[in-house]
Order: C-alpha cells, then structure tokens, then sequence
C-alpha cells in the first residue's frame, strides 16, 4: 500500500502546477490573440530587419548619383525609380529607415527616462515639488508640440542629432503626467506604507517598489510615442531642420522631391509609404500592448 501510495501521483498538485503559468507567457498569449497587434509587430521587425541589413540588400549607394538616369519611372533596374539627382530610391529609402528609427528608438527612450524620473519624483514627494514639475509640463504642453520641436532645433541648430534632442524634450511631459498619476496610486498601496514604516530610504522605494510597478503605462506609452517620434522626425526633416543632404531621412526625401509631385509622383510616393507602414506598426502593435497590460481594457 506504501509503495502504491507513493507512486501514485497527486492530482491537487498536478492541477496547481499546470495552473501556474508565468504573467509574460499569458501576456503574450493574449497579445497572439489580436490579430491587428500581430500584423504591427511585423511591419515593425520587417522595418526593423531592412534596416539592419540595408548596407546588404540595397542595389545602390544611398549617395551614388547618375544624373543621366533622374526621375526614371520605376523599372527592373530601379524598382521605385530614381530622384532629381539619379539616385536609386529604394536604396535611400532602406538606409533612411535606419535614420528614422534611430531617432524614433533613441529619443523615446531620452523622453522615457527623464520624463519617468521627473513623474516618480512629483508624485512620491508632492507638495511644493509636485507643484513645480507639474506646471512645467502644463507650460510644455501648453504649446503645439512641432512648434516647440521647432523652436529647440532653431535655439540647437539643424541637425539630425539636435532634432532627436528637440523630440526627446517635447515628449517628456507626455511621460512625466502619466508616471506621475500611476505613482500617485500606487505609493497609498500598503506594502508601499509598511516599507516607509520600516524605515526604507526613499530612493530605494521608489526604484524597487514604485517604478517597477509603474512599467506597465510606460511600455504602452513609449511603444506609442516611437511612432509619434518618426512623424516628428519627418516633419523636421521637411521643413529642413533635420536630417541635412544627402542624408536620407525620409521627410527630407518628401521635401527634396516635393517639386516633382506632377512629373514624377513615385519620388514622393514611395517615402510616403514608408512613413505611413512604420507608423501604422508601431500604433497597431501598442494598441496591441494595451489591451494585453491595461487591467481597464481586460475588464
């Protein structure tokens, strides 16, 4: 009987451990379950790939010149064509792609840091801190965000570096007011009241306690913000205050070719396109998130 016993298995504990499933294998099943999130995730490391193996897969130089050959149709040779300077299209468009990235990656992830550390700050500290901070971000927010863009870079200079720096400013309130209303919330918790109580410093609260417990908005929000960041990009670069010749960042290609909209409607088309995918990854696939990891959207 003994030894039935012992080989005989227990079906409470086997239902315990098939119940336990880790949180980022049920997120990810759920986010699986969006089929829009799924085809945004795609695009996104479809872009993601061409940008990586652009110097592999592009047929030209970005910068090699063929004047005998500009604003060709698009053919076998040059399957988006050519611009006003002969230069192979698609070829730009794939190192572009590492340019408007770079920028959309590097500056949402400025915007993040600063934008988190100035939300932890007022929303754990409040009182005459918070105040400070919070009308800061009112005043940031009070202006359209391109004009403000556009005024840091005219202070900086243009450059592709100054316009990351000028999108990297502009997004940080968007992140400081959400951090902020989240550590609001979760600093009343009571694990939160019993490590004051307990007497742990405040650095150490905020970082191991608050902020991890925070990353949920921010994920979302940053997922969102790269594509707002690639737009802004692009509108810099527009207007000439971005990415300088012959770089080719995709909004200055829709500005260099802008002239040629009736003669040669692919030199505006095709960079076009290429703004319009990003985007549209990036957005589906943090909608895709916020579904997964807002408890709202669960409910």
């Amino acid at each position: 009987m003994a030894e039935l016993a012992k080989n005989t298995p227990n079906p409470l504990n086997t239902t315990v451990e098939e119940q336990v499933t880790p949180p980022w294998k049920e997120a990810w099943k759920s986010f699986c379950k969006n089929k829009l999130a799924l085809v945004g995730l795609g695009i996104v490391i479809f872009f993601i790939i061409l940008a990586i193996l652009a110097p592999v897969i592009a047929p030209y130089g970005f910068k090699e010149q063929e004047l005998s050959k500009r604003l060709l149709a698009p053919s076998s040779e040059h399957w988006f064509g050519t611009d006003d300077f002969g230069r192979d299209i698609l070829s730009r468009i794939l190192y572009g792609a590492r340019i408007s990235l770079w920028v959309g990656f590097f500056s949402v992830l400025g915007s993040a840091v600063f934008g988190t550390l100035l939300g932890i700050i007022a929303g754990y500290y409040g009182r005459w801190v918070d105040s400070i901070i919070s009308r800061i971000f009112d005043i940031m927010l009070a202006f359209p965000s391109i004009l403000l863009a556009i005024a840091v870079v005219a202070i900086l200079g243009p450059s592709l570096q100054n316009a990351l720096i000028a999108i990297a400013i502009i997004n940080i309130p968007n992140f400081g007011r959400l951090v902020r209303s989240k550590v609001l919330s979760v600093k009343q918790e009571e694990y939160i009241m019993a490590a004051r109580a307990v007497g742990m410093k405040d650095n150490r609260i905020l970082f191991r306690h608050i902020l991890p417990n925070s990353m949920t908005p921010i994920i979302v929000q940053a997922t969102l913000a790269i594509a707002t960041a690639i737009i802004e990009a692009a509108a810099l670069g527009f207007l000439g205050l971005g990415a300088q010749a012959p770089n080719p960042e995709w909004g200055k290609m829709l500005s260099d070719s802008k002239q040629y909209l009736v003669q040669a409607p692919w030199t505006l088309f095709f960079p076009g396109l290429a703004i319009m995918l990003t985007v549209l990854g990036f957005n589906l696939m943090g909608d895709g998130l916020r579904d997964v990891l807002d408890p709202k959207m669960k409910q």
